[in-house]
């Protein structure tokens, strides 16, 4: 086959180098599986400003948020003001099929939108991020996900959840679009919070890692400015796994091993499984926006805490005793 083809009017090359060691995929994989899924993952990153994990031939991973000067002018784009660097940078908007492999050309591997819409502030999903702990099984991460799910049905609020691509699950919460970023983020830390008390052997909201104890982290940080891969999305992982969508009753046969970009086009088949699991709009639950602003940021209290310990750990050095210089030993 040759190396270098045109699709839908843009130029591929390299199309047999492989990705990365495990990948057991060339670009020409990536592109073809990005193609076959295009139909379902274009609803998914549609107007949100996007940022890649691209994965150059002989370099580290990175992620690339500010499109480069070579971009096509017909790649949408929208700027997006950045208050860490203090400039405004120029995100793509993926709307379109040419965009979605131009991006695959660039061994642009995985596809990370805003929570929400360009020009607009308000997010549009509550979104929780369960980890395994270190050395964990996939099950753990499953009953830590039907702690989730307990604490929205109590609450008459509900999800749908799909494999995070790597190791763990993701609950996306569909928004009505009407509550402020900081209320999203208080709700999300108390979801957090409601399933931690429902089983605190299982799963933390311990945000860092030795503090943890062997459980599933409940990550409430997807909020704001953050990112979450998309559905449908390969991840930088063996045998290029794919962030795929579940039935909340199929958690149970399932492992993230099954579903890579070699296997799910097959899977799949004609359905969208993300868009009929997701559940409509909601507003957010007065009670969990409460409660949340009572909770800690956690990176901020992780902060706090690692300072305090530092101090303490500087603390007890000084004050340690000296050996003796003429002890026997």
């Amino acid at each position: 086959m040759a190396d270098k083809e045109e699709r839908d009017g843009v130029s591929l090359s390299n199309l047999d180098q492989e990705l990365f060691d495990g990948a057991e995929a060339t670009k020409r994989d990536l592109i073809d599986y990005l193609d076959a899924v295009s139909g379902r993952i274009l609803p998914v990153l549609h107007d949100r400003p996007l940022s890649v994990i691209r994965l150059l031939r002989g370099q580290d991973a990175f992620m690339q948020k500010n499109l480069p000067k070579y971009t096509p002018d017909w790649v949408p784009r929208a700027q997006v003001w950045a208050e860490a660097s203090h400039r405004n940078v120029s995100y793509a908007l993926c709307n379109d099929r040419r965009t979605l492999i131009w991006f695959g050309n660039q061994r642009a591997i995985e596809y990370h939108p805003a929570l929400t819409h360009a020009g607009d502030h308000h997010p549009t999903h509550l979104i929780m991020d369960l980890d395994p702990p270190e050395g964990g099984g996939f099950g753990a991460v499953v009953a830590a996900a039907r702690l989730i799910k307990q604490v929205l049905d109590d609450i008459g609020m509900a999800g749908a959840v799909k494999t995070s691509g790597s190791k763990g699950v993701h609950v996306f919460v569909p928004l009505d679009g009407k509550s402020a970023p900081e209320d999203v983020a208080a709700a999300t830390r108390a979801v957090a919070a409601r399933a931690e008390r429902l089983d605190p052997a299982l799963a933390t909201t311990a945000f860092i890692r030795e503090d943890r104890h062997g459980k599933v982290f409940l990550d409430a940080t997807r909020s704001g400015g953050a990112t979450v891969v998309a559905a449908y999305s390969p991840r930088i992982r063996p045998h290029l796994r794919v962030s795929f969508p579940l039935a909340w009753d199929q958690l149970d046969d399932v492992t993230p091993e099954d579903f890579t970009i070699r296997t799910a086009p097959g899977l799949l088949g004609d359905r969208d499984p993300w868009a009929e699991s997701m559940p409509g709009p909601q507003p957010l639950d007065p009670g969990l926006v409460a409660e949340g602003h009572t909770v800690p940021v956690a990176r901020v209290a992780a902060m706090h805490e690692g300072k305090r310990r530092a101090r303490a750990k500087r603390a007890s050095e000084q004050v340690a005793p000296e050996g003796d210089a003429g002890a026997d030993g």
